[in-house]
C-alpha cells in the first residue's frame, strides 16, 4: 500500500462541514466517492489534519489516504481534479512514509480571517469575508491579539459544547492588516479549539469597535470562562490557510 499526502483547497459555502454527516454533503463525503469510484468501489478512507465547519473555507487543508494503485504524484492530482466537483482542488500530491498522519503529526496551523469593513457590500466575494461596515480600530484590535500570543488555557475562546478537555494552546504569530481584500487576521499556533479563532476575531471586533478594552481581553483569558469572551464571529470569513509538519 502507498500513503499519499494532499494539500487541497476548498470552498466550504455549499459544504456541511469537512466531515462525514448523514445524508448531508461534506467535504469528505465528496472526496471519498471519487476515491472509491477510482478504486472500483472499494471504500478509501481520508484522513484530515482537522475538520472546518459549515461554511468555513480551506486553502490549504491536508489529508492523507492508502492506496494499492502506484501512481506518479502528477497522476494522482490530475485524477482526482478531473473528477471531484469545482468547489475541491487538489493543489499538490506527495507520496510520504507510511508512519505519517495528516492529524498527529501536524507541529503548525494558520488560519486567517477576512472581514470587509466598508460602506457597501461585495456581492462577489460575500460567501468568503464577513461584511463589517462599522468603523474598526485595527490599534486596539492588534494590541488586543497580542494579549493572546504565548500558551494558555483558551477556554473562554472556545464552544462551550466541546468534550475536549485540555484547552492549553499556543499561539505563535497573530497580525492584523488592512489590504485590497478587507481587514485581514492571521493566526498561526500548534492547534485550535472548536470555534477558537471565531471566539478571538469576534473579541477583536468589539474591542475595535469600543466596546471593550484591550484590558478586559486579558481578563477574559484569564477567567476561563466563555461567557467573558466576545460573540462568535460567522464563519464564511474563515480560511484554514496553512498547515505544516516537521518533514
Amino acid at each position: 500500500m502507498n500513503r499519499i499526502k494532499c494539500i487541497i483547497s476548498y470552498d466550504g459555502t455549499l459544504f456541511n462541514g469537512y466531515q462525514v454527516q448523514p445524508n448531508q454533503r461534506t467535504v469528505q463525503t465528496d472526496f471519498e466517492k471519487v476515491l472509491t469510484k477510482m478504486h472500483k468501489g472499494n471504500p478509501v478512507r481520508i484522513h484530515a489534519s482537522g475538520r472546518t465547519d459549515t461554511g468555513v473555507h480551506a486553502v490549504g487543508q491536508v489529508i492523507h489516504f492508502d492506496s494499492e494503485y502506484a501512481l506518479q504524484p502528477e497522476q494522482w492530482k490530475r485524477a482526482l481534479n478531473a473528477q471531484l466537483p469545482k468547489d475541491i482542488n487538489v493543489r499538490y500530491v506527495e507520496i510520504v512514509d507510511d508512519n505519517f498522519h495528516s492529524r498527529f503529526d501536524v507541529v503548525r496551523k494558520e488560519y486567517r480571517y477576512f472581514i470587509w469593513n466598508e460602506k457597501d457590500e461585495n456581492v462577489f466575494s460575500r460567501n468568503h469575508h464577513y461584511f463589517f461596515p462599522f468603523d474598526l480600530n485595527i490599534v486596539k484590535m492588534q494590541e488586543a491579539l497580542d494579549c493572546l500570543l504565548g500558551t494558555h488555557d483558551f477556554s473562554s475562546f472556545c464552544a462551550s459544547n466541546t468534550d475536549i478537555k485540555d484547552k492549553v494552546r499556543t499561539i505563535y504569530k497573530g497580525s492584523i492588516n488592512k489590504t485590497d481584500q478587507g481587514i485581514v487576521i492571521a493566526l498561526e499556533g500548534n492547534g485550535f479549539l472548536y470555534n477558537m479563532v471565531r471566539i478571538i476575531v469576534g473579541t477583536l471586533i468589539e474591542v475595535g469597535q469600543g466596546k471593550r478594552d484591550v484590558k478586559s481581553v486579558k481578563n477574559a483569558l484569564l477567567a476561563r470562562d466563555r461567557a467573558k469572551a466576545g460573540k462568535t464571529s460567522p464563519p464564511n470569513g474563515l480560511f484554514l490557510w496553512k498547515v505544516d509538519y516537521n518533514n
